[in-house]
C-alpha cells in the first residue's frame, strides 16, 4: 500500500467538510497541475493519506482512504483532467505542523519541505509511521 498527501485550503474544504461526506467520500477536483495528477494516476483503493490544511493552519490533520480510483474530473469539460475520490477515516489526535516537520531531520526528504506548493504527494512509509507517532494517532 502506498501513501499520499492531499493538501486543502480549510476556507475551500476543509477536513470538516470531508468528514461531513461520509464513506461516500468526495472527488479530488480542480487539480490543474499535471505532476499531482499523474500522482492520482499512481493511486490504488486502499491507499491512505494525510489530510493537510494549507495556508495559515499549515497542518496534518486526519486520515483519508482512497475511494475510487482515477476517473475523469467532474469540474473540467477536457478530458486530461482526472482525480481521485477520497474519504475520511480518522482524524489526528494531535495536528503536526509544517514547523514540527521541519523540524524534524528525519524529514528532511519530504515532497512537503521540498516541494510544498504541490497539492497532492508521494509520502514514504518511514514518513508516514513519523508523522503519525507525532500526532499521537495511529497508523
Amino acid at each position: 500500500m502506498t501513501r499520499w498527501l492531499f493538501k486543502s485550503e480549510p476556507g475551500v474544504w476543509s477536513w470538516s467538510d470531508q468528514v461531513a461526506r461520509g464513506a461516500e467520500g468526495e472527488e479530488w477536483d480542480g487539480v490543474r497541475n499535471y505532476q499531482a495528477r499523474n500522482i492520482m494516476r499512481q493511486m490504488a483503493q486502499g491507499d491512505l493519506g494525510f489530510f493537510y490544511h494549507s495556508q495559515d493552519e499549515k497542518a496534518v490533520v486526519g486520515i483519508v482512504e482512497v475511494c475510487a480510483t482515477i476517473h475523469p474530473d467532474s469540474t473540467s469539460d477536457d478530458p486530461k483532467w482526472e482525480c481521485v475520490d477520497i474519504r475520511a477515516l480518522r482524524p489526528f489526535v494531535r495536528p503536526v505542523t509544517l514547523a514540527a516537520i521541519k523540524a524534524d531531520p528525519d524529514l528532511s526528504e519530504m515532497v512537503l519541505v521540498r516541494n510544498s506548493r504541490l497539492s497532492v504527494q508521494p509520502v514514504t512509509d518511514a514518513e508516514w509511521r513519523l508523522i503519525c507517532a507525532m500526532g499521537d494517532t495511529a497508523p
